[in-house]
């Protein structure tokens, strides 16, 4: 008889030995390719530990290609392990331990040893992400293609091994990799390989570039190698967790409200994916997914000099020498946020301008910045992305604007373009928790990398940096047409969506009912039409909405849902005092905020969102965001004008308006009869047209 011995981690052991059916969780199945006849036994290997006892008789092994469940336990110490099961073992077959999150597994290998992780391959979330990722599942089990995994443990031994000691070399090396993962049909940029070149061989020093393919390009190698590992631990936590939140990796489609939590490691192997153009893209236009692999970046500086691009490719060389140095140990959250378009009474459905011009809502206090930066901010606000409906906008092409720069300071917003499509126009995307790696200086043409950056945010219960940023698209290039109701709805509405807290959603539902027209079409509580919907079929900045909406509610972590159900939300209805918002807004934080730094202490971060390269009316915006915060009950919003000219005189606007009182309806009202004379022929701009011809502020 052979013998195996086993010793189980207590901490994990007693959770799952109560019944054998939970032992699933550990089975390892191995293929041998001999005819076994002996029945195997395995034991513990102390008496002081629990006794387990598997006997398999002879005749569940009649095949010449035998399999037999192996009950795999920790074992905290390797070599003492190694010693006694290769004592039991023939001498043909080796011994390996593989190291997992909740497991040290012994496992022996033959020719064809494969695991089988509990129910991989029947993982909805999974599968809907698996086509998108360079990675196969076979047998339970994700992994690399063999050839690939070969050429990765080439690469991580070094040049010395690999041979990759030049950019030319080392894109050589990434389009073997794409060629061994069947990606060969797939071109890359025709530049890629010249802008390789030149950044590792021409625009860095010598020194740099000897350090990164002796040190740099070998770790992120390593990475990529425990990206399956990765992975798998990523959704057995989830199968390990009480909670019916689905937050697994998955592909967050339009209309499908949810959240998605990763954690820094596992986005650091994910963008190592990117940086060597391995993530296939040939259906990601389908799935109206942004391009996520740099060779379109590299691109940018292969046939010329581009100071921005150069950049912006230094900021991400930075991200990588930093976590290939440190492993980042926090995660990062990704929520799709959605307005109902039909009647769902446990999440907030798309107001009607009825709606709007019934709201009493005060408007919240505004405080006006002419100097600074958003990212910069010191207060627990909610930071605006002023996105395009496909999040990241030119992040990896040529872009280096608002969102691009954010994208390239903060890299860990790039993992969001591998899964989130574009956004429709009742959407927004709230990401918690990504890390800031860098300094820059400039903007667009003149935008410059300036050193390292690091973050001192501090994290959440999740383990989330305390920065949140929002992606909201506004309209691109709208013309007279942004003065239309339709769209003046539409921007409204979208600002609203991003800045509204998701777990207020039964709040949200008593300010507007509150005198709510029931006739008004996508009002509070009314069922939306699609055909009604305020959107144009061929407005290139609207995603088309001809689907069947779910009923699911954004997860925000205080809504739960399973099979599609919401099953609880937990509201909160906590108001801050004017006081409380007036010592936030003005640099000091309220004494609840203190001790619960919960959402109703985080206010509104936001500037010229829609306008510059989108072409808004930067006075339209600004008001449109004011009273979408307002009406989303945040305590108070930091406006930065980055010097417009047209809004030199908000400051003195913003706070007659307060001085009188008005509400959230009010400020509609001024702005819907503004765009009516607007369209008829008038040229003033709204703060020059709200105020009356006496008004003698200084």
């Amino acid at each position: 008889m052979s013998s195996v011995c086993v010793m189980p981690n207590r901490k994990y052991f007693y959770r799952y030995n109560k019944s054998v059916l939970r032992v699933y969780k550990t089975i390892y199945i191995l293929f041998f390719s001999f005819h076994f006849k002996n029945s195997f036994h395995f034991h513990s290997s102390q008496a002081s530990d629990p006794f387990v006892c598997f006997r398999f008789s002879p005749f569940f092994f009649h095949s010449p290609s035998l399999s037999f469940v192996f009950i795999s336990c920790p074992f905290p110490s390797f070599k003492r392990c190694d010693f006694v099961a290769r004592r039991g073992l023939p001498s043909p077959f080796n011994c390996c331990c593989v190291e997992e999150a909740y497991f040290n597994i012994f496992v022996f290998s033959s020719p064809t040893c494969y695991r089988v992780q509990r129910g991989m391959e029947k993982r909805e979330d999974l599968n809907s992400i698996l086509p998108f990722l360079p990675l196969t599942l076979r047998c339970s089990s994700l992994c690399w293609p063999p050839l690939a995994l070969e050429a990765l443990k080439v690469l991580s031994r070094g040049p010395a091994q690999s041979k990759v000691d030049s950019g030319d070399v080392l894109f050589d090396a990434i389009v073997d990799l794409r060629h061994h993962l069947g990606l060969s049909g797939e071109s890359l940029s025709w530049a890629a390989g010249k802008g390789y070149t030149r950044f590792f061989s021409v625009l860095i020093s010598p020194g740099e570039s000897k350090r990164w393919f002796e040190e740099f390009i070998p770790s992120l190698a390593c990475m990529l190698l425990r990206l399956p590992s990765l992975l798998e631990a990523h959704y057995e936590e989830e199968d390990d967790s009480d909670s019916l939140l689905r937050t697994r990796l998955r592909l967050l489609d339009s209309q499908e409200a949810g959240a998605i939590f990763l954690s820094q490691e596992l986005i650091g192997a994910l963008l190592s994916c990117s940086f060597f153009c391995l993530f296939p893209c040939g259906i990601r236009d389908v799935s109206c997914l942004p391009i996520i692999n740099f060779d379109y970046l590299f691109a940018g500086i292969g046939h010329g000099s581009s100071q921005s691009q150069e950049n912006k490719i230094k900021c991400l060389v930075h991200y990588f020498e930093r976590i290939c140095t440190t492993r980042p140990l926090g995660f990062v959250s990704f929520e799709r946020k959605i307005l109902s378009l039909n009647n769902n009474p446990l999440s907030v459905s798309y107001p009607g301008a009825t709606s709007w011009v019934k709201s009493t809502i005060s408007l919240c206090p505004i405080e006006v910045l002419q100097t600074g930066k958003i990212e910069d901010q010191q207060h627990e606000a909610l930071e605006v992305d002023f996105a395009n409906k496909f999040i990241g906008g030119g992040a990896l092409t040529r872009g280096c604007v608002q969102e691009e720069i954010r994208f390239m300071i903060n890299p860990e917003l790039i993992v969001g373009m591998l899964f989130l499509p574009s956004m429709a126009d009742n959407e927004a995307v709230e990401i918690v928790g990504a890390e800031r790696f860098s300094s820059y200086t400039g903007y667009a043409s003149s935008f410059l990398f300036s050193g390292d950056y690091l973050d001192q945010k501090a994290k959440d219960a999740h383990g989330r940096r305390r920065t949140q940023i929002v992606a909201i698209d506004a309209l691109s290039r709208p013309g007279a047409k942004q003065y239309n109701i339709k769209y003046l709805l539409r921007e409204t509405n979208k600002a609203f969506c991003g800045f509204m807290d998701q777990s207020k959603c039964q709040e949200y539902h008593g300010y507007f009912n509150e005198g709510s027209d029931k006739s008004d079409v996508g009002g509070n509580g009314v069922a939306f039409d699609v055909k009604h919907a305020p959107f144009d079929e061929d407005d290139s900045s609207s995603a088309r909405l001809d689907l069947t909406f779910s009923d699911t509610t954004p997860l925000s972590t205080l809504c739960i849902e399973t099979n599609s159900k919401v099953l609880a939300c937990s509201v909160s209805t906590k108001a801050f005092s004017e006081k409380e918002q007036d010592k936030i807004s003005h640099g000091g934080e309220s004494e609840s905020s203190q001790v619960s730094h919960g959402k109703e202490s985080i206010g509104i971060a936001t500037g010229n969102w829609g306008c510059g390269a989108f072409g808004g009316d930067p006075e339209l915006k600004c008001m449109i965001q004011w009273l979408a915060a307002s009406q989303a009950r945040r305590p108070f919003v930091l406006y930065y004008t980055f010097a417009e000219p047209t809004l030199q005189r908000l400051e003195q606007v913003t706070e007659w308006i307060l001085s009188h009182n008005w509400t959230v309806g009010d400020l509609w009202t001024m702005l819907v009869e503004y765009s009516s004379q607007r369209l008829n022929g008038i040229h003033a701009g709204f703060l020059d047209w709200v105020l009356p011809p006496d008004d003698s502020m200084v």
